[in-house]
């Protein structure tokens, strides 16, 4: 048993006592300091002599800072830095505002991009900081950055909007205060939304025999379907079997997987049916599973193949291309109108289909050119 009696040194207010050694075998020097302090009588532990390398001379000093008021004490110290402790915890960083923002929108359609983004362009760069500590010059770096890497402007932009969601809802939800707005502003990159890709006649019989090609019909009836109904690629890798209504001739989409939020509904072509119905059944309800039955999640592999063998340009989508060269085959025909075809797209607003007025006005003028054939007329002759 280790004795704790009080024992002197050569320092005047200081002694030890002898206590079993922390961690290992043996006894160690507990050392104390005594002084007054408010005309009182103060004693305080301040160290071991092992485990904190304590000796009489260091205790010495303490005891004069302590005297001196320019030293806390041990147990001062202990509440201050658990105060610190605590006041970091509930610092409203962007990683914790990040946290919430997750737990407020667990079911929202693009979480898993969302998480994309901010592991790979947010968090290094913002996670311990708060939003007051961020300023316009921080987001301009980040976007200089994000387009010098080669990231495109619609990247960047959905990474900027995404820091600056993030900051609004820490600020609705009063988890922190509102930026200074003349020191945090967002600068946008410009994106030009009006690059469409079409398909020529010759294109689109290469494009369908590479399809006829591949290996897993299944699979590529995925890209057949993405051809015929323009559908977006969240939309058919979610399509479940009770989507389709045979009787009345429609696909759903769910709002939970539509791009807007809302469910809409789109024609079952001839061509779409006969694309499902040559699908083989399986015990999923989605109509292109993956390997264990849930949701597939990707076909990018396969649509990069077919557009390879097809010998398709470098610069188009291999997926989204061929919802643009849906549009664009329907627009050229000059059958279908541009308000048809926003519906057809599910486009949330006309300026969005816009970029396939071009078409639709080359169509007019084919029109027009066949009324000059039947009339003949030419003034440079008459």
């Amino acid at each position: 048993m280790a004795e704790r009696t009080r024992m002197k040194t050569n320092y005047p207010g200081v002694f030890y006592r002898i206590a079993q050694r922390k961690g290992r075998p043996g006894e160690e020097r507990i050392y104390y300091i005594v002084f007054k302090q408010d005309g009182k009588v103060v004693e305080e532990k301040v160290g071991r002599q092992y485990a904190d390398d304590m000796t009489p001379a260091r205790a010495s000093g303490i005891r004069a800072e302590r005297i001196e008021g320019k030293r806390l004490s041990r147990k001062e110290i202990r509440q201050a830095t658990l105060a610190t402790k605590t006041a970091e915890a509930a610092k409203p960083t962007i990683a914790r505002l990040w946290d919430q923002y997750q737990q407020a929108f667990p079911d929202r359609k693009d979480t898993k991009t969302d998480r994309l983004r901010f592991n790979l362009h947010l968090k290094d760069i913002f996670k311990d900081k708060i939003p007051n500590e961020i300023t316009t010059i921080d987001v301009d770096k980040l976007r200089h950055r994000l387009l010098k890497t080669g990231r495109s402007p619609q990247t960047t932009k959905h990474v900027l909007a995404l820091l600056r969601r993030i900051i609004m809802f820490g600020v609705k939800k009063g988890l922190c205060s509102a930026p200074d707005p003349s020191k945090l502003h967002f600068e946008m990159p410009k994106v030009d939304n009006q690059k469409t890709e079409s398909l020529t006649a010759d294109q689109l019989k290469k494009y369908l025999e590479a399809i006829d090609r591949e290996p897993d019909q299944d699979a590529a009836a995925f890209l057949r379907l993405a051809l015929v109904t323009g559908m977006r690629k969240g939309a058919l890798m979610a399509l479940r079997w009770t989507d389709i209504d045979y009787e009345n001739g429609f696909i759903l989409l769910r709002g939970e997987v539509a791009k807007k939020g809302k469910s809409e509904r789109i024609p079952l072509s001839r061509a779409a049916r006969a694309i499902l119905q040559n699908i083989s059944s399986t015990e999923s309800p989605f109509i292109f599973p993956g390997k264990s039955g849930g949701q597939r999640k990707d076909f990018r592999k396969i649509a990069v193949r077919v557009k390879q063998h097809a010998g398709l340009p470098d610069d188009f989508r291999p997926l989204h291309g061929l919802r643009h060269a849906y549009a664009s085959l329907l627009a050229s025909t000059g059958k279908v109108d541009l308000y048809t075809l926003q519906k057809l797209l599910t486009h949330s607003n006309p300026q969005m289909t816009q970029r396939y007025a071009h078409l639709a006005d080359e169509a007019m003028l084919r029109a027009a050119s066949v009324a000059d054939e039947i009339f003949d007329m030419d003034t440079e002759k008459k």
